[in-house]
This record gives structure tokens, C-alpha cells and sequence, in this order.
């Protein structure tokens, strides 16, 4: 793209408008919140040597910069990998429709920027962690965000023990780390799946606006509670499905992974384990009837399976063939499971270990 065309999400705007909308953090004294930022950073070092006892898996040494954040500094940093992401998407408009006007363009970039100001928002004080594989201003690749604030709120709402939970939440994000530092092609795998999936995108105005039709129907299903498909499954092409599953069973994997992970270090490093995951998990589900239609819309609700069906798988293969046998499935794109193998770890196994 030219370095003068103009954007097509106003992410200036995006990040300036979910700042004004986010709900502010718990209270807490400037004393405490630097004890938090300091036990974050201890024990997302500490994590990673349980994790890498407990899998089996070795990545160098703090291979990613670990930045503890409040929500602005969340929603920055999730603004930067929104705009990478979509850029491919945002050439091929180009290439096939042109720059828009000047005009066009200042006041399309605006409504798409307020659009991702307000989901950033919403998503804002819900994420405990992340790690960003495809931040590119480190020489390996990706970074590990700790949402300080929403750790506390969580820790405060659960009424578990803080250094625990803590300590917790770093074990579930430096697997994550892990996964892709010590698996070299899981990110350039990842980055393939979503070119493709940028490829497959239809652009015809005609087919879009005939997807959108027979979209309707399934919308009032979806509000009804209906239909377990989001706003994003009616918008996918046949061959977008398919993407979406591989990129789905991916997903999955890693999440679950990083959940049994999280679980699996055991009562002698994180005492009340069993009593946090009991309350969290109680946690993701429980929410308002608006914040339950809000995470249908936005599919978030696929993401909740993500997680409990990617544990299942993990602990499915290990029961099978153990924690080494399980490592396999970091040999190699074609060892990854499939969307019908995460269901079915068993299925899995004899294709892979015979």
C-alpha cells in the first residue's frame, strides 16, 4: 500500500474511543499496584520453569518481552495487532476496488474506527493475559501482556488467594509463550491459515449482499437463542468454513493446552489450584443476559469450547500415550488435529502413532 492512502479504520480513533468507554480498573493504591506489577512480572519468570518441567517443551529463556499493562495499554497494544492483521485484507480491497475519495475514506475510517473502539472496550476488562504471537518489534517474534488490573478485580471477585492466582494466570500465558517459541513453524503456520483465509474473502458486493439475506434468518435464530452461530459464521464463505475449522482446532489446542498446563503443575507449586479453577471456571460461564447476547454475537461463546474441548483433547492423547507422545503433535503442520480429532483424541492417536 502507498504510505499516503488513506485508512480504512481510524485506529487513532479506535483506541481514543474505547479509553473513553472502558469501565475503570478496581480501586487500589499506587503502593499496592506496584507490588502487583512487580509479583506479575516475578512470577511470569517463575512460570516458565513449571511449564517447561511439566511439558517437556524447552524455548530459550525469556524468548519474549513480558509487559504488564493496565486496559489503555491493553487496548494500544491490541490496536497495533488488529491493524497488522487486517492489513492483507485491506490491500485486496484496494487491488480490487481502488482507493476510495478522500472523502469516502475520512468518513468510512471513522465508523470503522468507533466500531473497534467499542469492541476493545467491551473486551477491555475481561482479558487476564495474552500473549501476542505476531508483534514483530522483537528479534523472536511475539509478547506476553498481563493485564494488571483486571488479574486484581478477578483475584478480589473470586475471593481466591492473590499470589496464587497470579502465579496461575502467568502458568496459562507462558505456555502460550512456550507453544510458539519452541515450536519455530507454529507462527508462520498460523500467518498462513489467515492469508488464506484473507484469499478466500469475497468481495462481490452482489454475493455479499445475497450472504447477508440469508443471514437474517439465522440472526433472529441467534437472538433467540436459537443457533449457536455468531455474526462472524454468517459472514464466511463455504471455503472460509474450512479455514475457520483448521484455524479453530488450532486454537483449541493451544488454549487447552495452556488450561491443562495451568492445572496440571500441581498443589505443591500453587496450594489452592483446585479451588481457583472451581471458582473461574464458574467465572467464564456466569454472566448478564446482555453480556450473554454480546458474547454470542461475537462468537466468544466458540471460544469458551475452545477451551474446554482443547483440555479434553490434551488429556485425552496424554492418558493414551503420555506427555512425550502428546509432543508430537509439535512435529509438524500435519500432526496438528483436526476440527473431527479434537473431539476424538483417540482418533488422533492412531493416525499419528499408529
Amino acid at each position: 500500500m502507498a504510505d499516503d492512502a488513506p485508512e480504512m479504520v481510524d485506529w487513532d480513533l479506535a483506541v481514543t474511543t474505547a479509553k473513553r468507554l472502558m469501565r475503570p480498573g478496581p480501586d487500589i493504591g499506587r503502593d499496592e499496584a506496584r507490588s502487583v506489577v512487580n509479583e506479575l512480572r516475578t512470577s511470569a519468570a517463575t512460570a516458565e520453569v513449571h511449564v517447561r518441567n511439566f511439558t517437556g517443551l524447552h524455548a530459550e529463556s525469556a524468548s519474549a518481552p513480558v509487559l504488564v499493562v493496565d486496559r489503555g495499554g491493553w487496548v494500544e497494544a491490541n490496536a497495533d495487532g488488529f491493524r497488522e492483521v487486517l492489513r492483507p485484507l485491506i490491500a485486496k480491497l484496494r487491488d480490487k476496488r481502488g482507493n476510495p475519495s478522500q472523502l469516502t475514506a475520512a468518513i468510512g475510517s471513522r465508523v470503522t474506527g468507533l466500531e473497534a473502539g467499542g469492541l476493545l472496550a467491551y473486551l477491555s476488562n475481561k482479558v487476564l493475559g495474552q500473549f501476542d504471537p505476531f508483534y514483530t518489534g522483537d528479534a523472536h517474534g511475539g509478547r506476553l501482556l498481563l493485564v494488571a488490573p483486571n488479574v486484581v478485580q478477578a483475584e478480589r471477585e473470586l475471593e481466591v488467594d492473590a499470589h496464587d492466582f497470579r502465579l496461575w494466570v502467568c502458568v496459562h500465558e507462558e505456555t502460550h509463550r512456550v507453544q510458539f517459541t519452541a515450536v519455530p513453524w507454529l507462527r508462520s503456520h498460523l500467518l498462513g491459515e489467515i492469508s488464506g483465509l484473507v484469499d478466500s474473502a469475497e468481495l462481490d458486493p452482489n454475493k455479499l449482499a445475497q450472504m447477508v439475506r440469508d443471514g437474517i434468518d439465522r440472526i433472529g435464530k441467534l437472538l433467540r437463542g436459537d443457533s449457536e452461530a455468531s455474526l462472524l459464521d454468517i459472514m464466511q464463505t463455504a471455503e472460509q468454513k474450512e479455514v475457520v475449522e483448521r484455524i479453530t482446532a488450532v486454537m483449541s489446542l493451544l488454549e487447552g493446552h495452556a488450561d491443562v498446563v495451568m492445572d496440571g503443575v500441581g498443589p505443591h507449586v500453587i496450594p489452592s489450584v483446585e479451588a481457583i479453577r472451581k471458582k473461574f471456571t464458574k467465572r467464564r460461564a456466569g454472566a448478564g443476559p446482555i453480556d450473554q447476547l454480546v458474547r454470542r454475537l461475537l462468537g466468544f461463546d466458540a471460544k469458551l469450547r475452545q477451551y474446554r474441548d482443547g483440555a479434553v483433547f490434551v488429556r485425552g492423547v496424554v492418558d493414551k500415550v503420555g506427555m512425550d507422545g502428546f509432543n508430537a503433535v509439535w512435529d509438524s503442520p500435519g500432526n496438528l488435529p483436526g476440527k473431527d480429532e479434537i473431539g476424538d483424541p483417540a482418533r488422533w492417536v492412531t493416525r499419528v502413532h499408529g
